[in-house]
């Protein structure tokens, strides 16, 4: 009983370890956003060809900027080639389409280390995942799904680190980055299970189990998944838009957004509304970790809401930006462990219903 006592605390702690690495990513993956160094390192895994960046443009060849344009194009026309055979032509073309496609950004080593920085936590975040893995081994006997859910999380981190070099390939393409976030909270919302799951008893207190209450959450946790990945292409329209002013009159970035950035401002009003009225219902369940995780909710809907308000209106500033991202992120992530807890508390009390 030690041993498997053991066992349990050592999985919750490197799991816990890599949710918050996650979403540390996360918020560095918004600060590359932000400083325009999504393409610092122009191929991967390498950057600039070397395992270490260079710190110094006379470190590159003169015509480095042609060189690793070629190198992404070729690189491109493969996976153009292998869509196509899926059926996928559609998505194939606009790899090609997409107006960054032919453009080379120039070194700057500031943004080439950012870039870096984000490929190291990147690559720590896949030796704590396998590290959840190794932990997790001992549930194959007690509970699969633990184990496996650990096993799909790190086989997803893979899918990421590749999906990751069709994002650098084809030069930020909007679909790639979308997908890339969306992955991420997937990812997240695996992990969460997983550390919840093998430690349900501490969630079961014997609520009474309602499908309204238990819908709404799930509703919640769906459109909050939505708004981030709608909010991730207005992100990406705001990178167009800062390409195409070469930076300048960051004022009237927000004036030349298109139809995502209005309907992302405006469901915001349903997103409040709806946390508004679960909060209501979570906080008659009189739960002590509800209530906590439900002021936690409310409290992130309240500075998500000022991070947008001010970005609208105030020339987006760069600093709140991977702030709202990562903020949104951890709403989603909150809901989700909401959702958690609500699941096993309540099917503790249907067992007890049933005389199980």
């Amino acid at each position: 009983m030690a041993t498997q006592s053991l066992q349990s605390k050592r999985f919750r702690n490197i799991g816990l370890v890599t949710v918050l690495a996650v979403y540390f990513l996360i918020l560095v993956g918004g600060i590359v956003r932000s400083t325009g160094s999504g393409m610092g390192c122009p191929d991967w895994p390498k950057c600039f060809g070397s395992w270490v960046p260079p710190t110094d443009v006379s470190q590159l060849p003169p015509d480095y900027l042609e060189v690793y344009k070629q190198k992404r194009i070729e690189k491109n026309e493969k996976l153009a080639a292998y869509l196509d055979k899926l059926g996928f032509e559609q998505l194939s073309a606009t790899i090609f389409s997409h107006p960054s496609q032919y453009i080379e950004s120039e070194f700057n080593v500031t943004k080439t280390w950012i870039e870096y920085l984000n490929r190291l936590v990147g690559v720590l975040i896949g030796i704590f995942i396998f590290l959840t893995v190794v932990f997790a081994l001992p549930y194959l006997k007690r509970d699969k799904t633990i184990f496996y859910i650990a096993l799909g999380s790190f086989v997803l981190v893979g899918v990421q680190g590749w999906l990751g070099s069709i994002v650098v390939s084809t030069n930020l393409l909007p679909i790639t980055v979308t997908v890339h976030m969306a992955l991420a909270l997937v990812l997240v919302a695996m992990l969460q299970y997983a550390v919840a799951r093998a430690h349900k008893e501490d969630f079961a207190h014997g609520l009474q189990h309602s499908p309204k209450v238990n819908g709404l959450l799930w509703v919640l946790a769906l459109v909050t998944f939505g708004q981030i990945l709608l909010g991730t292409q207005v992100r990406e329209e705001v990178d167009m838009v800062a390409y195409m002013m070469q930076g300048a009159d960051r004022a009237s970035w927000v004036d030349q957004l298109g139809q995502s950035f209005y309907i992302h401002r405006s469901f915001s009003i349903v997103v409040l509304a709806l946390h508004l009225y679960v909060a209501y219902m979570l906080y008659k369940l009189k739960h002590s970790a509800i209530t906590k995780l439900t002021h936690l909710m409310l409290g992130m809907v309240f500075l998500e809401i000022v991070f947008g308000v001010v970005m609208a209106y105030f020339a987006i500033p760069p600093f709140l930006q991977p702030l709202h991202l990562t903020f949104a992120a951890l709403l989603f992530g909150v809901q989700f462990q909401l959702l958690i807890i609500y699941h096993y508390a309540s099917q503790k009390a249907i067992k007890m219903s049933v005389g199980v």
